[in-house]
């Protein structure tokens, strides 16, 4: 009987495989570099995106909502072409974590809900979180199937 595959959770560094965990120590400056490089770029576009769409405190923070829904469904896509064909190692790092992660923000949703309910809209920071949370999710699945299914019919073309 032979065992199940192993599916790699991380396709970058598998810190069961003991060439993977001598790379993560060897280049550990170049993911940093790349992830802060990233990082960089993801949070300028958020704070752009941002600063051009402002809303009170009491409103609906839609460039937030609308950031945090775009990066979901990059990250989605991103993972569907990175599960399907190989890229170098520094992609995951650099669009992933770095861009896609400084890109979408938490605290920027924790802190729009925070000042909607000390504004007294309770309601549109509960509708907010529960939109974003819910909005999140089906835009990474949105994201990873069409990326999937685009792949999947060019590969058999």
């Amino acid at each position: 009987m032979t065992p199940p595959p192993e599916f790699r959770v991380d396709p970058d560094v598998d810190l069961h495989v003991p060439a993977d965990r001598a790379e993560l120590t060897a280049h550990p400056a170049a993911v940093l570099g790349a992830i802060a490089a990233g990082g960089v770029l993801g949070a300028l576009a958020r704070a752009g995106i941002q600063s051009a769409f402002p809303h009170s405190p009491t409103g609906f923070p839609w460039a937030t909502f609308g950031i945090n829904l775009a990066g979901c469904l990059l990250i989605g896509v991103l993972m569907a072409v990175i599960g399907a064909r190989p890229v170098p190692p520094l992609v995951r790092p650099f669009l992933g974590v770095g861009v896609l992660g400084g890109f979408t923000t938490f605290s920027a949703y924790a802190v729009d809900a925070q000042r909607a309910v000390t504004a007294g809209a309770a309601g549109t920071a509960l509708a907010y979180l529960a939109a974003t949370l819910v909005g999140a999710l089906v835009a990474v699945w949105v994201g990873d199937a069409a990326a999937a299914r685009l792949l999947a019919r060019r590969a058999a073309r």
